[in-house]
């Protein structure tokens, strides 16, 4: 495998075109500022080493935060900008590129899947390694080793590919696809009002096909998964921002205080009170 190094530094741009070739382009950015451009069918995967990185694809902008790990399907045209002092590696390659990496891996096919999980510590390690390495006589292996962690992170939603309609592999992984594309769109903008009808296009089903196909492929209804997506954007703010509780819990979703109140003490084991009270202690201790 070939492997191009990129090193995009604070309020620089850089422009790719990825081909449809065994070549896969890593990227370390840093700084505010900073964007990166790619056109070609291009996946990724995106690990931020330090703060946050905003990634648009697939007519979805979110934002990376370190700890986190993005994977990104093929899409034509995709963008990604640093925020504030943040240090990130993008993975960036065409069909033929990911299926030479994934090949030696457990993954069960050789493409990515749209997801973003949390990143455990040795993916992260591994991160770091690459980004000191570039393009060096290690990088090869450390690739493989990040691969190797990414495809034990996709395990379950192959899993959830058994469970969608269709008679065979390929029809039931489109219909992955549109679902998955919609519970992105769900995390993503878990913050705002989502009415299933909407939901529901976009995944090119009527309401009530939707939800049952949604909950039969990922053991959960969109409301149930809303909700969840709601409580944890919830904890990250009472850990990253000084909003009052009431206004994390507007800024959540949730216009019910109480009903916030409650679900979060079912979703933590805590109340959102003593979740914050925790984490002044720790910053204080």
């Amino acid at each position: 495998m070939h492997i191009r190094s990129q090193h995009l530094r604070q309020g620089c741009a850089l422009s790719l075109t990825i081909d449809d070739d065994a070549c896969l382009a890593v990227v370390y950015g840093e700084g505010g500022g900073c964007t990166l451009d790619v056109s070609g069918e291009t996946a990724g995967v995106w690990i931020p080493l330090r703060g946050a990185v905003q990634v648009h694809s697939g007519s979805l902008g979110r934002p990376v935060r370190a700890k986190e790990v993005l994977v990104t399907e093929r899409d034509s045209r995709t963008r990604a900008i640093g925020n504030g002092n943040s240090r990130w590696l993008a993975l960036l390659g065409g069909r033929r590129a990911w299926e030479s990496l994934l090949a030696g891996t457990a993954a069960a096919e050789a493409q990515l899947l749209p997801e973003k999980y949390r990143a455990g510590r040795t993916l992260r390690r591994k991160a770091v390694s690459l980004a000191r390495t570039g393009s060096g006589a290690d990088s090869e292996s450390i690739l493989y080793a990040i691969a190797d962690g990414i495809a034990g992170l996709q395990a379950p939603l192959h899993e959830a590919i058994a469970r969608c309609p269709g008679r065979t592999y390929a029809k039931k992984r489109q219909a992955f696809l549109r679902l998955q594309r919609v519970r992105n769109f769900i995390s993503a903008c878990c913050d705002q009002e989502i009415d299933n009808g909407v939901l529901a296009r976009m995944a090119n089903y009527s309401p009530t096909h939707f939800i049952r196909t949604f909950n039969e492929v990922f053991l959960e209804t969109p409301h149930a998964y809303l909700v969840k997506q709601r409580l944890q954007r919830a904890e990250r703010l009472l850990y990253s921002s000084k909003l009052a509780v009431r206004e994390v819990a507007l800024a959540s979703g949730f216009e019910n205080r109480s009903a916030f109140s409650r679900l979060f003490r079912q979703h933590f084991g805590t109340t959102a009170n003593e979740a914050r009270q925790q984490i002044r202690v720790a910053v204080d201790g």
